[in-house]
């Protein structure tokens, strides 16, 4: 993997990601493919929008269909047609989202959401299993807390995410697949730039921000991101995993960060609510039913060149399975399309009035 900054903006970066299977412009939206596809769309809807990087999930996979049946494809690109990279979860965040059984420094038993076995998973087996998918970029298996957790909780959780990066790194012996890092400490500064100093002493391919966005308060989201980009090298990609609403891309790529994931997008679309350069669209609204005009003017993508609103508001309105579709098109083309403006705006140096005029659009609330 190669990584090169070519520009700064105060601490917004312009940059150029290589990877194994292609090279990804930063700062860049990531969709989230969790079980190897993104929800209602083809490869082929993610090309024409211009998606360059997905993200999987390793322990949903490792579920169904099984490493087993992803090997006889010869990796999770053939598997599932994707021929760009491809960046996979490390299971670290079930640990948060999941039920568990038992959590110790050896690693985490889930309670399978399948059939309710038993499920082991640990650094040693994220990796292998992460090596088998063969994606570009790797996740270390990492212990993220909930967000209401105890400074002592928190601590401990901290110092097992450092316990694990070590694992993670050890066990990993590849080729052709970067392997990213990831910091923890919850809302606590100490613990924050504490994570920070080990994580980065282990020396990464790139470094992500974690345990965020999963319930604290906007402000703490921002301040905890600004105290762990502090203490990350500046010649390596930094990843703010689970951030997807445009508002808070702006505030982090303004913080220093490059990549970003999310099923926002793709989730708002499928109940009925559209992104665009005005805020958010909802379709569903009674005001949708005799409209003729796209979902946005300033948008080119397949729904926009060839529906009204009228069309898409009588499909939600019926449950027809197509509007979901056409807004899960829209809002990836969407997503792709700011990032691309971002990235302009960046080399331009317009950056902050792009992002003061979005975020007053996406601020207002719903966009009528």
């Amino acid at each position: 993997m190669e990584f090169e900054v070519k520009k700064r903006l105060k601490n917004a970066r312009l940059g150029v990601l290589k990877l194994h299977h292609g090279t990804v412009e930063t700062p860049v939206f990531m969709p989230v493919g969790t079980n190897a596809n993104v929800k209602l769309l083809t490869p082929r809807d993610l090309e024409e929008a211009g998606v360059e990087i997905i993200l999987s999930n390793t322990f949903h996979l490792m579920l169904k269909p099984g490493v087993e049946i992803i090997k006889l494809h010869n990796g999770l690109h053939n598997f599932m047609g994707w021929r760009k990279p491809i960046l996979t979860d490390s299971g670290g965040f079930q640990v948060f989202s999941l039920p568990k059984l038992k959590i110790n420094d050896e690693g985490v038993v889930f309670k399978s959401p399948i059939d309710g076995s038993k499920v082991s998973l640990n650094p040693e087996i994220s990796m292998s299993v992460q090596i088998e998918l063969g994606s570009d970029i790797c996740m270390v298996f990492d212990h993220c807390p909930p967000p209401n957790a105890s400074y002592e909780e928190m601590k401990e959780a901290t110092e097992r995410t450092y316990k694990w990066a070590i694992r993670s790194k050890k066990a990993f012996k590849t080729e052709n697949q970067a392997l990213f890092g990831i910091v923890q400490g919850g809302t606590y500064p100490d613990l924050r730039r504490e994570s920070a100093l080990q994580i980065t002493s282990l020396g990464f391919d790139g470094y992500a921000v974690g345990g965020l966005s999963i319930g604290e308060e906007r402000i703490l989201t921002l301040e905890m991101t600004e105290i762990t980009v502090e203490h990350l090298p500046e010649d390596k990609p930094r990843y703010f995993m689970g951030g997807g609403s445009p508002e808070l891309i702006l505030e982090l790529v303004e913080r220093g960060v490059d990549m970003f994931d999310s099923v926002f997008p793709t989730r708002i679309a499928r109940h009925g609510t559209a992104l665009t350069w005005k805020g958010k669209l909802n379709l569903k609204a009674s005001y949708n039913k005799k409209s003729l005009e796209p979902i946005d003017r300033e948008c080119g993508c397949y729904t926009c060149n060839n529906f009204t609103r009228s069309y898409i508001h009588h499909l939600i309105s019926r449950g027809e399975v197509l509007g979901q579709i056409l807004l899960t098109i829209h809002n990836v083309n969407f997503m792709i399309s700011f990032m691309r403006e971002i990235r302009r705006s960046i080399e331009n140096g317009t950056f902050g009035e792009f992002k003061s005029r979005l975020l007053e659009a996406y601020l207002g609330g719903v966009n009528v």
